[in-house]
């Protein structure tokens, strides 16, 4: 039998339309409150998911936490004013962030391991080759490598994802449009390239509406199942 009180999906596709306008907000407007408004409704969205009926995984706490640590990176990051070490707190923040997401992959299926080969050789060799020699910081050089390597292990563990095509993809392409994005930062902070800074913040928000977007698939596929028995 249907149950009465199962949550709409209409409100959570809703909210999420809302973290969207306020990442089109942020890019107008300099506000951290904005800035970090696509992270903190995904949060909302997925403690909905988690106290509805059906209750959404409990593993869906670790992107919780990324989003959580996100926000708290952004902070750093838009307060650092060319201090590194402010800058190698927020990388540290982001690191736990992919930790969440690399986890939360991992356990929702493996890693992908030819394609993540491929991909830590090639961020392997763009860090030897042009980030290293840059970086006069050895402490913020350990930083960016370490950062490096876990970004590369969440997207290999994204890829190696199980179940349908509208949880799986659309969550790849948020760990890709992250990828993509801290890749345009290394160039704007250590070569000195500006040419895809336009780039950054779109494809940050639009990550974590995507990754959201992901979960409540997944929470929908659930909740059928239980509609259905």
């Amino acid at each position: 039998m249907p149950n009465p009180k199962s949550l709409s999906p209409f409100w959570l596709y809703a909210l999420l339309v809302l973290a969207g306008l306020l990442g089109v907000l942020a890019l107008n407007i300099s506000s951290f409150l904005l800035k970090s408004g696509t992270a903190a409704i995904g949060i909302l969205i997925l403690l909905i998911l988690f106290f509805s009926k059906p209750k959404a995984s409990n593993k869906n706490w670790l992107i919780v936490g990324a989003f959580a640590f996100s926000i708290a990176g952004d902070w750093f990051l838009s307060n650092m004013k060319e201090d590194s070490a402010m800058f190698v707190q927020g990388i540290a923040l982001y690191f736990l962030a992919h930790l969440g997401y690399l986890i939360y992959a991992w356990i929702n299926g493996g890693i992908n391991g030819k394609i993540t080969r491929v991909i830590l050789l090639a961020f392997l060799a763009f860090y030897i080759l042009t980030l290293a020699p840059t970086i006069d910081d050895s402490v913020l050089k350990v930083a960016v490598l370490v950062y490096l390597l876990v970004s590369c292990l969440s997207m290999g563990a994204a890829l190696g994802m199980n179940g349908e095509a509208l949880v799986k993809w659309p969550y790849v392409f948020g760990i890709f449009l992250i990828l993509f994005s801290d890749t345009v930062i290394s160039f704007k902070e250590f070569l000195d390239y500006d040419g895809l800074n336009f780039t950054i913040l779109p494809t940050y928000y639009l990550a974590h509406v995507c990754a959201v977007f992901s979960l409540i698939q997944s929470w929908q596929g659930d909740q059928e199942l239980v509609l259905e028995s």
